[in-house]
């Protein structure tokens, strides 16, 4: 007997949580971290790290990549959709990346992942359509955000569930961020230095 698709969506979903454990010192982690080497507790740094990765450029990106696939009313119209967010100076969510600028390896692998469970779906179908459309233009390289968003699209999970994906995924890595914090001397204080307009000179 072999295993349906449904098996290979899950598959897919456990290399999800496995590629978005951790990733050097990305805001959310950054912000775990910094509230654990303040001997925040651990439920407190995962609250911290949870509060930056909402954010529309990190974790919420997902979002905003799910949106646009449901915006396309078949692949045959997805060059609209990403017309119309270019026109409008948009950036189109799901590509692009401040680390990988020729392409997100992350992103590639879970992308293989998903079309090997679910080849002949449409929403797979509209995916392609606008790595296709954004590759036709030049445009920067897909990265995890757009592979997260077709998983949830494919597998018929609610909107919104990339970003949980992403967030349950990464706990793990903020939880191991923190418990190497919590052994450190003390927290993290970087430093300033005004570079604005002098004060006035007399009283």
């Amino acid at each position: 007997m072999t295993a349906g698709p449904a098996l290979h969506l899950l598959h897919a979903l456990s290399a999800a949580l496995v590629l978005l454990a951790d990733h050097e010192l990305a805001a959310s982690t950054l912000a775990a971290r910094a509230a654990a080497a303040a001997r925040a507790d651990p439920y407190a740094v995962v609250g911290t790290g949870l509060g930056a990765m909402s954010g529309a450029l990190h974790g919420g990106a997902s979002l905003g990549a799910e949106t646009l696939m449901a915006a396309a009313r078949g692949p045959d119209d997805v060059p609209r959709v990403v017309a119309d967010l270019l026109r409008r100076g948009e950036k189109v969510p799901g590509f692009g990346h401040l680390v990988y600028r020729s392409g997100d390896p992350r992103a590639t692998v879970l992308l293989d992942l998903v079309r090997r469970a679910a080849p002949k779906s449409g929403q797979l179908a509209v995916a392609d359509a606008v790595l296709a459309e954004m590759r036709q233009k030049s445009l920067p390289e897909p990265n995890i955000d757009i592979a997260i968003a077709t998983l949830a699209q494919v597998a018929g999970m609610v909107r919104g569930a990339g970003e949980a994906i992403f967030a349950v995924a990464r706990t793990a890595g903020w939880i191991a961020h923190a418990l190497e914090a919590y052994a450190g001397a003390g927290p993290l204080r970087p430093r300033a230095v005004y570079t604005g307009r002098p004060a006035a000179d007399g009283p």
